[in-house]
């Protein structure tokens, strides 16, 4: 069992940045592979970007690829999303989300713990 708690969110403009944090409960953080998803209004939720357990091979969705960077510390039992460049499209609540699985899967249903989410606006 592992509980999920995001921070980070807020009002910024088109073309600034935002860090996102997610910090996980347990000693078994190590053990996830963890992963952001974003979730419009109206809209399903998406992947963003995801991360393996040790950090080795991270994921993006191809609209935010170059511009977000995911990274993981361990010793922290955070998981971060870097956002630069940002759009008034990227204007989402955001999720983190957690598995025990292998590999880092691009489906909400692929993960079984998530935290509840953090309001990013972007405004043009």
């Amino acid at each position: 069992q592992v509980q999920l708690v995001e921070s980070g969110g807020g009002l910024v403009q088109a073309g600034g940045s935002l860090r996102l944090s997610c910090l996980a409960s347990g000693r078994t953080f190590s053990r996830y592979v963890m992963a952001w998803f974003r979730q419009a209004p109206g809209k399903e939720r998406q992947f963003v970007a995801g991360i393996t357990q040790d950090g080795g091979r991270t994921y993006y969705a191809e609209s935010e690829t170059g511009r977000f960077t995911i990274s993981r510390d361990n010793a922290k039992n955070t998981v971060y999303l870097q956002m630069n460049s940002l759009k008034p499209d990227d204007t989402a609540v955001y999720f983190c989300a957690a598995d025990g699985a292998s590999t880092v899967l691009l489906i909400p249903l692929g993960y079984d713990y998530w935290g509840q989410g953090t309001q990013v606006t972007v405004s043009s």
